[in-house]
């Protein structure tokens, strides 16, 4: 590595290959200490060699005196809807630079050419970024869509009394307030009889005919097909998913969730219905929270940046605010209108 400072030092950005240069794009990613080095081959080969969509767009960020790479960034592909259009966005990932070059500007550099070469390729542009680095991408262009709500049913009160009261008496409390959830939840459960659920480790391909039934209207959102889920959570290395289905006693799929467990908590990563964009019915909600009831967990939680009315039918089912973050995006073609919303669920992102 060169001694020039990196202040003076000179960068240049190159395409990335990702089935040539991955071991290049993983020793950046260990290099700055992206996520966990255990998971980094596992998610290359998932993320990066296996998408439907195709190949992420990669951008290698040089040092030019030495010409090492420094810096990489992505955008994976997803394919979205919007007002009867077909969509090509681009979520973004994965975004490293060296301790050593790790900057102002060297960072934005490598990403005003990331959204360069992506010009011809995606409609969209979005991403989840942290409240530090909201500012910078918005100096290159982004927009905020809209914020990711975070919002927690909880199903069992011990965990939650334990912190504000002893460990004996918060179990001597949990037990008459459990007992009051689970007789509301079997009458809530009793009023959606015509309803079943089962649980599901593969996507089922009755989500292609509720799919095709669909129509999210004006809304953007990403197609939500059996091939999307395959490879969205049954192909990832990273989390292991469940998929609750709710069908009618004829068997017909009326809406599914697509379900991680961990800490205690059924965490909803993605879900749909014919009109889950204007809110989930309150029997499919009630069925999940006897579901996750069933399976002793402590809570159910979900996030997700919909309409009002998407928000307040799981509000209406004893949801609460747990926090919110931004979502920012640049509608990059002209021939395409900025739609009047949009749709991201936890599925939406990279893992």
């Amino acid at each position: 590595m060169s001694d020039t400072p990196p202040s003076q030092a000179v960068y240049d950005t190159r395409a990335a290959d990702p089935g040539r240069d991955g071991e290049a794009i993983m020793a950046v990613w260990r290099a700055g200490q992206l996520g966990h080095a255990q998971e980094h081959a596992p998610k290359y080969a998932w993320f990066y060699r296996q998408c439907p969509f195709g190949a992420p767009l990669v951008r290698l960020l040089h040092h030019a005196p030495d010409d090492a790479v420094v810096g990489t960034c992505a955008a994976g592909p997803r394919r979205m809807v919007a007002s009867g259009k077909v969509l090509d966005a681009g979520v973004l990932v994965d975004i490293a630079v060296t301790p050593r070059h790790r900057s102002l500007g060297p960072a934005m550099i490598m990403q005003a050419s990331l959204i360069e070469a992506s010009l011809e390729r995606f409609d969209l542009l979005y991403g989840f970024p942290n409240a530090k680095s909201l500012p910078v991408v918005k100096r290159l262009g982004y927009s905020v869509l809209g914020e990711m709500l975070r919002q927690a049913r909880v199903l069992r009160s011990r965990r939650y009394l334990a912190r504000r009261l002893p460990a004996p008496l918060a179990t001597l409390v949990a037990w008459p307030v459990d007992m009051a959830v689970s007789l509301w939840l079997s009458a809530r459960r009793l009023r959606a009889w015509g309803v079943r659920s089962e649980w599901a480790d593969r996507a089922d391909e009755r989500m292609d005919t509720l799919w095709r039934s669909s129509a999210p209207g004006d809304t953007a959102l990403a197609v939500r097909d059996a091939a999307f889920l395959r490879w969205r959570f049954d192909a990832c290395p990273l989390v292991s998913t469940r998929y609750l289905l709710v069908s009618d006693r004829g068997g017909m799929l009326l809406a599914w969730f697509a379900c991680e467990v961990a800490d205690g908590m059924l965490h909803v990563r993605d879900f749909w219905s014919a009109g889950a964009v204007h809110g989930l019915p309150r029997a499919y909600l009630d069925v999940l929270l006897a579901a996750a009831w069933r399976e002793g967990h402590a809570a159910v939680s979900v996030e997700c940046l919909g309409s009002k009315d998407c928000q307040d039918a799981w509000r209406a089912a004893g949801f609460h605010e747990r926090g919110r973050r931004p979502v920012i995006g640049r509608w990059q073609r002209h021939a395409v209108p900025a739609p009047g919303a949009i749709h991201l669920t936890s599925a939406d992102e990279d893992q």
